[in-house]
């Protein structure tokens, strides 16, 4: 089986040299390039085409928020000293699947590296409605109730996609709808490759960013 293929973006050496080291340690993944700064994020990552990207927010010449934004598609993994606070909710509307602390324990940096790798998002739909709810004022209005994307929803696919966005399973969403978990599954892709959304983390941004569900409202 391949080894997963990494690039790791922080602007201080030893710290791209433990993250390195912990995850090579595996013998499941290997860091193709590292980067100081976000600019050389951008630049090795286009060159590389890694499976995920573990990258800082803080950086040099550009931050990896901005950095995120110019890799549009790519797995990336969030490495922060910060808490739950503006900067996570700006790398998750950027397109990060997800973001770890790194204080973290190795074995959590190791199953988050694979959590992402395998296209799973390191946050729930639940988690990320809380982490929004908290942070709802530094979020920019509503851009408008129903943007032209959703247009293309069916009436089913746009009661899935408020549903799923409201942090519900596909269980409780067949439970709510009542209908099979199968088809449920099969309107969740559809919403998501209408929308040009990567996973249910982004779903839950797009959802608060067009005002289709609103801070504290379950």
């Amino acid at each position: 089986m391949p080894k997963l293929r990494l690039v790791i973006a922080d602007d201080q050496p030893l710290m791209r040299a433990g993250f390195r080291a912990v995850l090579e340690a595996t013998g499941e993944m290997e860091v193709v390039a590292e980067a100081g700064d976000g600019l050389e994020a951008v630049r090795v990552t286009r060159a590389t085409r890694p499976d995920v990207v573990l990258m800082d927010v803080r950086m040099p010449h550009l931050d990896g928020i901005e950095a995120i934004r110019q890799l549009p598609g790519w797995r990336v993994l969030v490495l922060t000293t910060f808490g739950l606070d503006e900067y996570i909710v700006e790398a998750l509307r950027a397109g990060a699947s997800g973001f770890i602390t790194k204080d973290v324990p190795a074995a959590e940096l190791v199953r988050a590296v694979r959590v992402i790798a395998a296209g799973d998002a390191l946050l729930t739909p639940a988690v990320t409605r809380q982490l929004l709810d908290s942070v709802a004022r530094r979020l920019p209005a509503p851009v408008e109730r129903s943007p032209e994307a959703l247009s293309e929803l069916t009436d089913r696919e746009r009661e899935v996609f408020e549903l799923l966005a409201r942090g519900l399973s596909n269980a409780e969403i067949a439970a709510a709808l009542i209908l099979g978990e199968a088809t449920v599954k099969t309107h969740v892709s559809n919403v998501l490759m209408k929308l040009d959304l990567r996973d249910r983390v982004q779903a839950v941004v797009l959802a608060y960013e067009v005002g289709l569900i609103q801070p504290g409202h379950g």
